[in-house]
């Protein structure tokens, strides 16, 4: 048997039971894909990682990531969470400076992560998401609307697109009219199978510019079934994307920075920051998504692997 040493951490608040529960194996050497899968189901999480020695000596830890169902090649508060973990347990030097970079390898990539320090402890966490990939509008509004249990005017009053933008992961990005329409929302298996379950577009966010907390920018909601996931309390991998759609459309003209407040439906209040980069032709050269984590315990598993 062995014993495989886990962490608990709310992603993207300052409490605990808010923001995104997520566990962490800080070492998940020797462990077959298979067990990981198996063990990210147990759990039940939204995500599940597995920290491993880096395939390039250049880069700090190699993470895998799972949802109950599939393993993910990218996604945010994994990647957030589990930096702070390795932070909290001192699996990297801290910078004098104040901050430290490491860079984590994905199924994407290597995204680097930017830690703050205070009182000898990680203050708050911004990842480098990839550049965003703008692809499918869907002009198909009523569908959409089906699929989410709306009716159309309250997605076609925001005169917004409903677009699928990719900062690694896609996501179908659905403006609503106000914080009545958000939280109306019933998710209808039966229309999303029909429609978006095998395609680029099957993970559905929805936003509104009307907030519910002081401070915020937009109110958020994310469906993504087809990962296990019937609604997500705090989604990084969406949220880049998310600030590289409000920037490209203008909804905040001139603003490059926003918060995204996410999971107040599941009792669970996410605050998500975003940071967009532009260089001097307007085109985006930097997408940044950071929050801050709330430590809440650790434990260890028997696993005869």
């Amino acid at each position: 048997m062995k014993k495989l040493h886990y962490f608990l951490v709310d992603v993207f608040t300052d409490r605990a039971f808010g923001g995104n529960p997520l566990a962490v194996f800080t070492d998940g050497k020797g462990v077959p894909g298979e067990i990981m899968q198996s063990i990210a189901k147990e759990f039940n999480l939204s995500e599940t990682t597995f920290v491993l020695p880096p395939e390039d000596a250049g880069n700090n830890y190699w993470v895998r990531i799972f949802t109950p169902t599939i393993e993910l090649p990218f996604a945010g508060h994994p990647t957030i969470g589990t930096t702070y973990i390795l932070a909290r347990e001192r699996m990297f030097e801290q910078s004098p400076s104040g901050t430290t970079t490491v860079r984590l390898e994905e199924g994407v990539g290597t995204i680097p992560v930017r830690i703050e320090w205070k009182d000898g402890a990680p203050a708050f966490i911004e990842m480098s998401q990839p550049l965003p990939a703008f692809g499918l509008r869907f002009e198909d509004v009523e569908t959409i609307a089906q699929v989410l249990s709306l009716e159309a005017e309250a997605i076609t009053a925001p005169g917004l697109p409903i677009e699928v933008v990719s900062c690694g992961v896609p996501f179908l990005f659905v403006p609503l009219r106000d914080l009545e329409a958000v939280r109306s929302i019933r998710l209808r298996l039966d229309v999303w199978e029909r429609v978006l379950k095998n395609s680029k577009a099957a993970n559905v966010f929805v936003f509104t510019k009307e907030t519910e907390v002081e401070g915020s920018t937009v109110h958020s909601r994310m469906f993504a079934p087809a990962s296990g996931i019937l609604e997500d309390p705090a989604t990084g991998g969406a949220s880049g994307p998310l600030g590289s759609y409000l920037v490209r459309h203008k909804v905040f003209p001139g603003r490059l920075e926003f918060v995204s407040e996410q999971g107040l439906e599941m009792g669970r209040p996410s605050f998500i920051k975003i940071r967009i980069e532009q260089n001097a032709e307007d085109q985006i050269s930097g997408v940044h998504v950071g929050g801050q984590c709330h430590f809440m315990g650790s434990g260890h598993l028997e696993i005869d692997c």
